[in-house]
């Protein structure tokens, strides 16, 4: 049984070790939009552990929202922790992850990372069996974290069956 009312992800939190690097990345690569920003919060008591998890006397210096195009917005971000832990986690890590944006020419959008000096990781990936029609490839932001771009112009092999179809950009009203 769903979550009542339940209509899909709204946006994606991260924590960024260096808020203006990326926002330079996020705004003047990648093209998003800032559209706020708040803090500082800090608080005396155990708010921060009772309501985010964290050391009570860590602090949120300031947190940017930032949307992308169609899909999930971003809340970004900069913490002094109290009790800080550096490893940034590979996708084969617990808490690892990695963020994928849809582009409509996938060779266009990672020569034009490659002109920005991004990091893209390998070549192109054709996809298989249930993906087939996908093209991928991962890049990474100027502090480790992993991103893919992908495209299927033409749909995936799973979305065949017109009862699974979600999205694709032949039929973005769906």
């Amino acid at each position: 049984m769903p979550v009542p009312g339940l209509r899909g992800a709204e946006h994606v939190g991260f924590t960024v070790p260096d808020l203006d690097e990326a926002d330079d990345f996020l705004v003047g690569v990648l093209g998003c939009e800032r559209v706020y920003e708040l803090g500082p919060f800090v608080y005396e008591d155990d708010w921060m552990h009772e309501q985010l998890n964290v050391h009570p006397r860590s602090v949120m210096r300031k947190l940017r929202f930032y949307r992308c195009g169609f899909g999930p917005n971003f809340e970004v971000f900069g913490w002094e922790p109290a009790d800080e832990q550096r490893p940034q986690p590979r996708n084969s890590d617990i808490g690892g992850h990695h963020i994928a944006f849809y582009v409509d020419d996938l060779d266009t959008a990672v020569a034009y990372l490659r002109t920005r000096g991004v990091q893209v990781l390998g070549k192109p990936v054709e996809s298989k069996n249930a993906s087939a029609g996908q093209r991928w490839v991962y890049f990474l932001a100027p502090w480790g974290m992993q991103f893919e771009l992908v495209s299927f112009p033409r749909g995936k092999a799973y979305e065949t069956d017109a009862t699974l179809t979600l999205w694709h950009p032949a039929h973005p009203a769906r």
